[in-house]
């Protein structure tokens, strides 16, 4: 199915732009049964709860009863989230995992085509910043492409993080998930003791509940006194000291309430990373003899580049493994 063939290119790193290609190279017709796949529409089938069974009621409201005219609601109106309200076509854990992707991209100032598996995904552990890929002896017969930090020459004291070369980095690959398939069964064992309780939501959930309802409160007090304000002469003053004093408390929950939902969508983004790092790890009962470029990209967050003689590997699930790349 064409929606879930969306969600899988995306989780293995390919941009709505490559997936958008790809469509109209297989022939698929857009959902407006055109050849041609505009890329908004990718990022909107990506975004849409509806793929997961949920719905958003009140996305749009009318403005005019007469005319019917309609605008998009930018909270005008309430709007209403329906979980389970049909039959979801895209698991809920993966629709998490694909907006923290969004989220990922984001914090890394975009993401382009994915040229590289390791675009964006190599770190210097000196400077902070992505390593790029760089031609040396261009034109030459010993022209070769390495990989390097990107401001490596851009400070007056240089980083000391060595280039890599792919092979290298496909290697340490393949030599830390071979240690994490050894080693499955203690790593099964470890993650189910400690998942729910890192994860675990309902204090918070139920923070989030007592915080909306003082809100309700609040904003029931202040319609009551908005109210009495226009009923009976009220001092100005004292009226205006009282009506701040409630937006003041009303904006620190609603603070709250922001703070509160941040922190639960973190903490389920990263119950459905480990739940999706947990079912790859225990589907690979063999060895890699190889570089699997698509698990790559399911697994892998950063490899930061300590120095030359170490990297750290750290997953999508949370997890970091220090490697050491003596011999390579």
């Amino acid at each position: 199915m064409t929606i879930r063939l969306i969600y899988k290119l995306f989780l293995e790193g390919h941009t709505p732009s490559s997936i958008a290609k790809q469509l109209m190279a297989l022939k698929i017709l857009s959902p407006t049964k055109r050849q041609k796949w505009p890329v908004s529409t990718v990022i909107s089938i990506l975004k849409n709860e509806k793929y997961k069974g949920d719905a958003i009621l009140q996305k749009r409201y009318t403005t005019d009863f007469l005319t019917k005219k309609t605008k998009t609601n930018e909270g005008e109106v309430p709007q209403y989230y329906v979980e389970n309200s049909h039959p979801a076509i895209i698991p809920p854990e993966t629709f998490g995992l694909v907006q923290e992707e969004f989220a990922r991209r984001k914090s890394k100032g975009g993401y382009t085509a994915c040229q590289s598996c390791f675009s964006s995904r190599i770190i210097c552990g000196d400077c902070g910043s992505a390593y790029g890929s760089k031609v040396w002896h261009s034109g030459s017969k010993y022209q070769h492409t390495v990989w390097q930090c990107n401001n490596k020459f851009k400070e007056k004291d240089k980083c000391n993080t060595p280039h890599l070369y792919d092979e290298t980095i496909k290697k340490l690959f393949v030599e830390v998930m071979n240690h994490l398939i050894k080693n499955k069964t203690e790593i099964f064992k470890n993650y189910r003791l400690m998942i729910e309780k890192l994860t675990d939501c309902q204090n918070l959930k139920e923070e989030l509940k007592q915080v909306d309802e003082e809100c309700s409160s609040i904003e029931m007090m202040v319609d009551a006194f908005v109210s009495e304000n226009t009923r009976v002469a009220m001092d100005q003053e004292e009226y205006q000291r009282r009506y701040n004093t409630y937006a003041e408390s009303y904006d620190k929950l609603r603070n709250r309430h922001m703070a509160l939902t941040e922190e639960i969508r973190k903490r389920e983004a990263q119950k459905n990373q480990i739940h999706d790092f947990l079912d790859i790890l225990e589907k690979r009962d063999q060895l890699l003899t190889d570089f699997d470029e698509t698990l790559w990209r399911r697994t892998i967050l950063e490899m930061v580049v300590l120095s030359k003689d170490e990297v750290n590997f750290r997953f999508k699930d949370g997890a970091e493994i220090k490697w050491p790349m003596k011999g390579i």
